[in-house]
């Protein structure tokens, strides 16, 4: 369910059935001259729709304004937004703080863009990972108190991380696209990857038409883009979701 369209008693249902609750997040950054600049929110938005099909979660309004880097293009007339990783934190810790003063426990940003290293990271995702620890302790201080690890009622602190049992999982940060897709579908920047991803869930925010004006290496593969190979990679995605987004 959309959450801006959720009534009280329906979030109450949300919390006591641990609906996941994804937030998509991403950038509006130039993705050359035939595709739009929303396109990496876009794809986990529509995705996160897709999965919605299957099953219950809570969908959270989007965040367009991450760290998009002017690495791919100068900002005049492209249309990338910067906005920088240390003023999208203090941000991300109060989002991820209210959530979990509302009462969930099962908060995800889904994230597509820089995430070919998400492992190491990049300031978008890091930025939002860090948030959602600090949110974590701080909300366990404010409910538990002070010393509330060291307190005898966390005794079984390790057996429970052994069973799946771990508060930092009430936030996590994940790729769109797992490194279990790596060889298996293209990873680009607007070439045939993100491309055909566009034309399988967004078609209108692809314009063939305008294929000839690129002139950057990295949408060279754009013009062989089609449905069909986004399809396939829309099922590899959905395989993730059904893994990551669990109640």
């Amino acid at each position: 369910m959309r959450y801006e369209l959720m009534l009280p008693h329906q979030i109450r249902r949300a919390i006591e059935e641990n609906w996941p609750v994804a937030l998509p997040l991403g950038v509006l950054e130039y993705h050359g001259e035939h595709m739009a600049v929303g396109m990496d929110t876009l794809a986990v938005i529509k995705m996160l729709e897709l999965f919605e099909k299957e099953r219950d979660i809570v969908i959270l309004p989007p965040f367009y304004y991450g760290a998009a880097s002017y690495a791919v293009a100068p900002p005049e007339g492209s249309g990338s937004l910067q906005i920088g990783g240390p003023v999208l934190a203090p941000f991300a810790e109060e989002l991820f703080y209210g959530l979990l003063r509302i009462g969930f426990r099962n908060i995800h940003a889904i994230i597509h863009h820089q995430t070919e290293n998400f492992v190491a990271g990049m300031p978008t995702d890091l930025a939002f990972k860090t948030a959602g620890r600090q949110a974590i302790f701080r909300f366990l201080e404010k409910e538990r108190g002070e010393g509330w690890w060291g307190s005898d009622e966390m005794a079984d602190y390790y057996a429970g991380h052994a069973q799946g049992e771990n508060v930092f999982n009430w936030v996590q940060v994940h790729p769109l696209m797992p490194a279990a897709m790596s060889g298996k579908y293209p990873f680009d920047h607007a070439g045939i990857g993100e491309t055909s991803l566009m034309l399988a869930l967004c078609p209108e925010a692809v314009d063939a038409g305008h294929f000839a004006d690129n002139t950057g290496w990295y949408t060279k593969g754009a013009p062989e883009a089609s449905a069909e190979l986004g399809q396939k990679g829309v099922a590899m995605i959905l395989e993730h979701l059904r893994t990551t987004l669990s109640a």
